[in-house]
């Protein structure tokens, strides 16, 4: 009870809706989560109520032909556990509507409330495109969650942490940059990469901010030459992403980048940080300031988040 009146049940379906929760302070109303949700501890002790219908130890060329086959079917690529949400008997559920791939599509939560919970839950959906989207979607988060003033400060918080770093790469020079989302077959990241990237002394050369993560031809990437190359690989942490990343070895061409051969090739826990729209994009830029600019910024993350690629 919260002033006389029953605290919300909120089960949250993306990792990122997951630390907006806890975020706002209302972690304890939490009561179901995604297979995918780890963040912060104690999380994982909570019933899961998706889980994926694709093998995902598999690498980025076999999970990506899987998904690929799915999607060809006009099918879901996750499941929703229905009696487990019926159980949980949540008051709001937390999804998104930006990415089939990335978690439970809104029309797939929508149809499971209505079926296992009369619809007698508050579906909110969110679709971070671009940075700004994700700072609307922290507000949105907070007023579905009746804490709308926490929203205002967290939001806030992020934009100016974002902003103070821009102004520190003001005057460092712009590298040029390839991030690579994905890796069989190669993709750039779009959507809010392209503003951290900005605010942290670099520049996308392929991916557009407040847009969807393009498929990159590996010959663009040659002819472009990057300064620096960042791995990020959706859903990989920072082992799997370095066990992943030893296929780059062998496009053509690969040794004599300029990133390569000035050790600007970074491998990245894309997983815990870029991969999520939510509090630690902040982290994620102070990460991609590190590794675009270390004489201005230490080595914080070095080892633990990232590392150079040997």
């Amino acid at each position: 009870m919260q002033g006389g009146v029953p605290m919300q049940r909120i089960v949250s379906l993306l990792p990122s809706t997951t630390e907006i929760v806890h975020a706002l302070g209302c972690g304890d109303r939490l009561v179901g989560r995604s297979h995918e949700c780890d963040h912060p501890d104690g999380v994982t002790d909570l019933p899961v109520v998706t889980e994926p219908k694709v093998w995902l130890e598999g690498d980025s060329g076999a999970i990506d032909r899987q998904v690929k086959a799915i999607l060809e079917q006009a099918l879901s690529v996750y499941k929703v556990h229905g009696e487990v949400l019926r159980d949980l008997a949540p008051d709001v559920v937390l999804t998104q509507s930006q990415c089939e791939v990335c978690a439970v599509s809104a029309d797939d939560v929508q149809r499971a409330v209505d079926d296992h919970l009369d619809g007698h839950a508050e579906v909110v959906a969110l679709e971070p495109n671009g940075l700004a989207d994700v700072l609307s979607d922290v507000r949105k988060v907070a007023t579905a969650l009746d804490v709308t003033d926490r929203g205002e400060q967290l939001a806030a918080s992020m934009e100016r942490r974002i902003e103070e770093i821009g102004a520190r790469t003001a005057s460092l020079p712009r590298r040029r940059v390839v991030t690579l989302e994905w890796i069989d077959p190669l993709m750039a990241a779009g959507n809010w990469m392209p503003t951290l990237l900005e605010a942290a002394g670099g520049e996308e050369l392929f991916g557009v901010a407040g847009a969807h993560s393009p498929w990159l031809d590996w010959e663009a990437v040659r002819a472009a030459d990057p300064d620096a190359i960042v791995v990020l690989p959706c859903g990989f942490d920072l082992a799997r992403t370095r066990s992943e990343a030893e296929q780059l070895r062998d496009l053509p061409g690969w040794s004599s980048l300029t990133a390569v051969t000035t050790g600007r090739v970074a491998l990245v826990d894309g997983h815990r940080f870029f991969n999520r729209p939510g509090p630690r994009l902040v982290e994620s830029t102070e990460i991609l300031a590190e590794i675009l600019h270390p004489d201005t910024f230490p080595p914080r993350y070095r080892d633990g988040a990232w590392e150079p690629m040997s």
